[in-house]
């Protein structure tokens, strides 16, 4: 671990190393001690399999051989699964070229691509696709058109209102055994990242031969991821896992060019948050003090990293935020420190009241 904030578990400084050698070089350590089945568990919940064993694979041999087959399953089921997700992906972009209806591919194969290489490790339960939120109900008919259909909310002729309040709908095909996320806006906040939508600066990436993605440009994406992670709290290894890929590609100026810009884009706190988590773990400032020393300078800023970290490493049990009573609480609450203002403050003490209450 990057930092003396950091005191976990060996099992979970495993996965953290794993999932740094998969995109950075060298072979990662294996303790001499460790449970694992807690490992196992922890890479499951975290859903890092697939980085793990790519890191580990080579070391399979000091590792029991059920645990060693269980990984190898979970990684071959993710491989599986992406390549499913790019078959769907292509009969989404061209069924939507073909109509006219723009859209980026989000996350997902994109961003598996963009940091480490390819589609074959990165896990990821759906597919994000971006529209313009007056696009919603075309986008709709064109994801039926293709054996989708509406799981949140499940009356499509709701989905129009439900987009007003959502950032997302969720489309399920059983048949094809997909899922994909519909976005009108990438912020459930409509004050945070107000100006990336489907039309900001893109780029295209080559997820699998033939295949050509488009997805947001780099300094969108930086912004997007932070606050996203920020949005639940970054309670899974895996969204830190991949802002830390992300960055370890980027120079010094990079990374502070990103940091900049993302406030330009109206990210507010979520970046500081992501990078001094990202440090902490992955150790991505440790050729920037200043820049760290600039962001902890910020008392709010400290508080948004510390309830991150507590909420990543700091519970005792591998549950899901909503499985619990109050659960979420730490989640909601740090909404709140997002953006600095009453306004923003005042905003989103409605859209969290206007949530639980439809």
């Amino acid at each position: 671990m990057a930092s003396s904030d950091c005191k976990t578990s060996a099992e979970f400084q495993l996965l953290v190393e794993a999932c740094r050698r998969s995109f950075a070089a060298g072979p990662a350590q294996i303790p001499d001690k460790l449970d694992w089945e807690l490992s196992l568990r922890l890479a499951r919940f975290h859903r890092v399999q697939g980085l793990v064993w790519k890191s580990l694979e080579p070391e399979r041999d000091l590792m029991p051989a059920s645990i060693a087959q269980a990984f190898a399953s979970d990684a071959q089921a993710i491989a599986v699964a992406n390549l499913r997700s790019a078959a769907g992906s292509r009969a989404l972009l061209e069924v939507f070229a073909e109509a006219g209806v723009a859209l980026l591919f989000v996350k997902g194969l994109t961003l598996s691509t963009l940091v480490y290489g390819n589609i074959g490790h990165k896990s990821a339960i759906d597919v994000d696709i971006l529209v313009e939120e007056r696009a919603v109900a075309r986008a709709a008919d064109l994801l039926r058109s293709c054996g989708y259909r509406p799981v949140a909310p499940s009356d499509v002729a709701k989905l129009v209102d439900w987009h007003k309040l959502n950032k997302e709908s969720v489309w399920g095909n059983a048949e094809a055994g997909l899922q994909v996320d519909l976005h009108s806006r990438l912020a459930d906040n409509r004050r945070l990242i107000p100006q990336i939508d489907v039309h900001s600066s893109s780029q295209v990436v080559e997820v699998s031969p033939g295949l050509n993605l488009p997805t947001l440009g780099r300094d969108e994406l930086f912004a997007y991821l932070c606050v996203h992670g920020a949005s639940s709290l970054w309670f899974r290894l895996k969204w830190i896992a991949d802002l830390a890929a992300f960055l370890h590609s980027s120079s010094t100026e990079e990374i502070e060019a990103l940091y900049r810009g993302a406030q330009q884009l109206c990210a507010g706190r979520a970046p500081a948050q992501a990078l001094l988590l990202a440090d902490a773990l992955f150790g991505s400032l440790r050729e920037l003090p200043a820049l760290r020393e600039e962001l902890r300078e910020d008392r709010v800023n400290r508080w948004l990293y510390g309830k991150a970290l507590q909420q990543l490493i700091g519970r005792s049990e591998l549950v899901e935020p909503t499985s619990t009573p109050f659960g979420t609480l730490p989640i909601h609450l740090t909404q709140f420190g997002l953006l600095p203002g009453l306004a923003f403050k005042t905003s989103e003490l409605v859209r969290q009241a206007r949530t639980t209450l439809s």
